[in-house]
């Protein structure tokens, strides 16, 4: 008997460890609930709903194929050596299968099964599966994790010229088992379950998340570069929450990106090389999560950022979280993502910006928030982005890059078509006055919109100022290699 153990590859089709299991034998596939350890690393009710829901999905999938899925209890992934030890005894099984997870806890939690597992005779098996290359094998001439993702990118294009990384098949349909699935809950103590508009905007399966991807590799990423900065536009693939929970794979989403460029991923159509060059950003984040692993410990990539004299000012962060912040762009962003469990790309720089340029708030305080909210939520892409926002970060924006979230309202939501959906207290103002309300006066003030609660000019200088006091501003550990 083989184990399959899911985590964030909720999927049937191109998963390297459960064909790799399926193929050696008569397989069980376990799920374990942890919400202890879920709080811990922030993740947002909306996430744990969308795993769960896709898990239902999985589950019949499975069941087509005999296949049946367990579910376990481990509130805190101390415990899950005990707890699949305990399983594979009871299933008399004689190895168990997982995908490789990345972060200092995942790895510490899968070295502590494997070796658990060991010292019983069970064997323990691991795949790459998340990522297109492993971590520890795109390294610079010296050895080291890229800092810098133009020469990582290089280093992927040249591997990738040499070989494709190659689909798996689906398992087969094996002999029934005298095991029958567990149920899957639908909810989990400690996480609400979101509202159903929300749950509506993100339908789970493999089925859904294919549908999308064809739908946006045949009419849409062609358009992809042009399009994917205008927040009102369906620019972007709507794929990341199916990423994060692995209801589809980065496998699939190259091929398909691919196959709509007639094989090409340096040249051709400059919509499917930019959406390629997306999935190696993501890529990208998750080796520095392996490379560095202060990162998975809210700790800056560049050291030297750590001294940053960090405003504690509650009032203002708390209104930044709840849309209140007076500058139209933000706040539709920010409710775009307390309404729907996402954001558009964008934004997200924009906001985050704003957040630690603007107010001069320490980007933990956002990245934590962004968790909480993301349905896509993933450590690897959410730090990164944090840091390059709040150039504390590999290869970020340098310190004098600040955002004006005026003229980014300007330039790419040109008739406030996005502001005015969420925000639609300002649907009366022309599309010149919806970007800065304050502007507008007297009578036709906009009475239940707030002020601006900073000034973008002086905040900027008071944000320039406080990164030039730092003791030094060369880049941490020679990130020009």
């Amino acid at each position: 008997m083989h184990l399959i153990w899911l985590r964030s590859d909720l999927r049937l089709h191109d998963n390297t460890a459960l064909s790799a299991a399926a193929a050696r034998g008569p397989t069980v596939a376990v799920y374990l609930l942890s919400p202890a350890q879920w709080l811990e690393h922030d993740d947002a009710p909306c996430k744990v709903d969308f795993w769960l829901r896709n898990l239902g999905e999985l589950s019949d999938a499975l069941g087509e194929l005999n296949i049946p899925l367990l579910i376990r209890h481990a509130p805190r992934w101390d415990e899950a050596p005990q707890v699949l030890l305990k399983l594979c005894q009871q299933l008399n099984a004689e190895a168990v299968h997982v995908n490789e997870e990345y972060g200092v806890h995942e790895s510490r939690r899968d070295t502590a099964v494997a070796e658990t597992l060991k010292a019983h005779g069970i064997d323990f098996f691991s795949y790459l599966d998340q990522l297109l290359f492993k971590p520890g094998t795109v390294l610079t001439k010296t050895g080291t994790y890229f800092q810098v993702f133009s020469q990582f990118r290089k280093v992927c294009y040249e591997r990738l010229h040499r070989s494709l990384p190659g689909r798996v098949a689906k398992p087969a349909v094996q002999d029934p088992l005298p095991i029958s699935s567990d149920d899957i809950p639908s909810s989990v103590e400690g996480f609400e379950t979101p509202s159903d508009s929300l749950r509506q905007l993100w339908p789970a399966g493999e089925a859904e998340a294919q549908r999308r991807l064809d739908t946006f590799a045949d009419a849409q990423i062609d358009y992809y570069k042009s399009e994917r900065d205008f927040p009102a536009k369906p620019g972007t693939s709507q794929l990341s929450a199916y990423l994060a929970a692995g209801v589809i794979s980065p496998r699939q989403c190259l091929h398909a990106a691919l196959h709509s460029n007639q094989g090409e991923f340096e040249s051709g159509k400059v919509g499917a090389v930019t959406w390629i060059n997306e999935l190696l950003w993501r890529e990208f984040y998750k080796h520095i999560l392996v490379g560095y692993p202060r990162v998975s410990r809210h700790r800056a990539f560049r050291p030297e950022t750590e001294a940053l004299a960090w405003r504690d000012a509650p009032e203002e962060l708390l209104a930044w979280q709840q849309a209140r912040t007076g500058l139209p762009i933000i706040d539709a962003a920010m409710r775009q993502l307390l309404e729907t469990g996402w954001m558009h790309n964008r934004l997200r720089m924009v906001v985050a910006m704003f957040l630690t340029k603007n107010l001069l708030i320490d980007w933990r305080e956002g990245e934590r928030f962004f968790m909480r909210h993301l349905i896509d939520g993933d450590l690897a892409a959410n730090n990164g982005g944090w840091q390059w926002s709040s150039s504390t970060g590999t290869d970020s924006a340098p310190y004098f890059r600040i955002f004006n979230p005026l003229s980014q309202s300007e330039k790419f939501d040109a008739e406030g078509v996005f502001i005015k959906h969420w925000l639609p207290e300002l649907a009366g103002l022309n599309k010149k006055d919806v970007h800065n309300p304050a502007n507008v006066s007297g009578l036709f003030g906009v009475a239940d919109y707030p002020s601006p609660i900073v000034n973008l000019s002086t905040s900027r200088q008071r944000a320039l100022a406080a990164f030039k006091n730092l003791p030094s501003r060369h880049d941490a550990g020679g990130a020009h290699e």
